[in-house]
């Protein structure tokens, strides 16, 4: 049974959530809350494997939390799913950057946010797909020169490109098919980037990617 925190200032949503989340046996809704601050004390308490994040909220605002919650050791194994109606580049970004496990729009269809909440339990990430897009779209559109990362000094060119295929959100079976590798041996070079980069998940590794400009629509 994956156990859920719901985090949103709106009485409804958070009612539509736990309705939508009653639908899959496997999911409960185990605390609500209606700020950020109240969401910390209760994950704190209540210690779910997912927390689903509105990001606008009195209070403390769902970054804040987001970050609080990632910086708590006795959190460690809870994941942080933003879910909200900002499609605000900045905000995916730095969601991202905390260490959010994904970003998802109140738009989500019903049965792809509970799949995402399994995702996210099981330790994927993920974007929605419009989310994705738009950060692609922005990154595409303005081109700059990153500043190098010695650490990344380190990488083979192999390694490298799965790095690229990794900050573009694609799954093992997709570096594979992409770098004609098999699906086991993009696993085993994803865990040798997190160990060789210092990196908590997949996520990070993404960070790690579009800062150092490695994510482009056709990486090599």
């Amino acid at each position: 049974m994956t156990s859920v925190l719901v985090v949103d200032d709106q009485d409804l949503v958070r009612a539509g959530i736990r309705t939508l989340l009653a639908a899959d046996p496997q999911l409960t809704v185990v605390g609500e809350a209606a700020d950020g601050r109240s969401g910390l004390r209760l994950a704190r308490q209540l210690r779910p494997d997912v927390v689903l994040m509105d990001i606008r909220m009195p209070v403390m605002d769902g970054l804040a939390a987001t970050a609080a919650i990632r910086a708590d050791d006795t959190l460690a194994a809870t994941r942080v799913l933003i879910l909200t109606t900002f499609d605000d580049d900045e905000d995916i970004i730095e969601a991202v950057s905390l260490g959010a496990a994904g970003y998802l729009l109140k738009d989500t269809p019903s049965d792809d946010l509970r799949r995402a909440v399994h995702t996210a339990a099981a330790g994927g990430n993920l974007l929605s797909p419009t989310v994705a897009r738009r950060v692609m779209e922005r990154l595409a559109a303005t081109p700059r020169q990153p500043p190098p990362d010695p650490r990344l000094s380190v990488l083979t060119d192999r390694e490298r490109a799965v790095l690229a295929r990794v900050g573009l959100g694609e799954t093992n079976d997709e570096i594979g098919r992409a770098l004609f590798i098999s699906p086991a041996t993009a696993r085993t070079y994803v865990s040798r980037l997190l160990a060789k980069l210092n990196a908590r998940d997949r996520t990070a590794l993404a960070v790690i990617a579009h800062r150092a400009g490695l994510t482009t629509p056709n990486p090599t």
